[in-house]
């Protein structure tokens, strides 16, 4: 195997771009003792006056070979691989590199090309799921390698596999702010005989990524009247997504599917995989997405519900094989 590196002896002021063999330590009598320079740091100019300080004339580099990089240089060179659309990288910390969320969005991660990559012999690429909502400042990827020193001809792989693909590996998409018509349907809630406990949660689950809920109106079990009701927030208050709240059971009395059906609605799906939120029916009017929401959003703190509307609000369009995925992982409180 070709020498990937040697150890070297050299002054301090010639070691400007090489790597340190060794960790170095600072003594201040009575204020500190402790590491000042570790091990496999890129020496720079500005690092001379204090390896001086500490009687540092000569050190140990270590001479990268052709063909070869530092932990540090890897790192960067895979992170900048992966960087999508709003994501930051930090500095290099113990040979790792982290890209963290640049806004309040969804985290997009092309899996596929994660696994590729974590195929490869010691290199590492280490994410969150895909589809998370992430603050500013959310980590989203760890990348490094295992040795000190890498080829380069392995880094260059990576890049290759980061390039194949029809967007980046890592990006965050950014939350539109949708304009949401509520319909509650529901005798009781209608004549008044129940409070309605839909209505604050959904508010609250839609202000958390920037949208609103416009305006909500009561309906009774009738389909004619939720038929009716869909249509005034599609035609008249041009939402961007309508909801119907209740209704959502196999009960005779529960009409809200067939309504949305014969509004019109292309409908996806009525049900998912996904355990609290089986009862959900997502579908389209033209590109305005409509949803029925089982009882369980009232009461459970996530549901397909919660799974689905992040992708909603990033503008994408949720389809049968979404719908399809969402069974694996999806057992939540059962």
């Amino acid at each position: 195997m070709k020498q990937q590196s040697m150890l070297e002896e050299v002054k301090v002021e010639e070691a400007v771009g090489m790597v340190l063999a060794h960790d170095l330590t600072q003594i201040i009598p009575g204020q500190f003792k402790g590491r000042l320079f570790k091990k496999g740091h890129v020496i720079r100019e500005e690092d001379i006056p204090a390896l001086l300080s500490i009687g540092k004339e000569h050190i140990y580099t270590i001479r990268l070979e052709a063909g070869y990089l530092h932990e540090d240089e890897a790192a960067f060179r895979m992170a900048k691989a992966a960087q999508g659309s709003q994501v930051e990288l930090t500095d290099p910390h113990e040979g790792k590199i982290t890209l963290k969320a640049a806004i309040h969005g969804l985290a997009k991660i092309d899996k596929a090309r994660i696994d590729r990559v974590n195929a490869l012999d010691q290199v590492i690429m280490s994410t969150i799921k895909t589809n998370t909502v992430v603050a500013p400042g959310k980590p989203l990827m760890g990348t490094r390698v295992i040795p000190l020193i890498m080829e380069e001809a392995k880094i260059a792989a990576v890049e290759r596999i980061a390039a194949d693909g029809d967007g980046p590996i890592v990006e965050v998409k950014p939350f539109r702010k949708l304009r949401a018509g509520l319909i509650t349907t529901g005798s009781e809630v209608f004549k008044g005989r129940i409070q309605d406990k839909f209505g604050p949660i959904v508010r609250e689950k839609l202000a958390a990524l920037g949208s609103e809920v416009i305006e909500q109106r009561m309906a009774p079990d009738d389909s004619d009247t939720i038929v009716r009701e869909i249509h005034r927030f599609l035609h008249e208050d041009r939402a961007d997504l309508i909801l119907v709240t209740g209704g959502m059971s196999v009960d005779p009395d529960d009409r809200t599917p067939g309504a949305i059906k014969q509004a019109g609605a292309r409908v996806v799906s009525y049900g998912t995989p996904m355990l609290p939120g089986s009862m959900l029916l997502i579908g389209y009017l033209g590109d305005v997405p409509v949803m029925g929401l089982p009882g369980c959003v009232m009461h459970d703190p996530y549901t397909s519900f919660d799974v689905l509307l992040p992708r909603i609000c990033a503008g994408e369009e949720i389809t049968r094989e979404d719908i399809m995925e969402m069974g694996y992982s999806g057992l939540y409180g059962c």
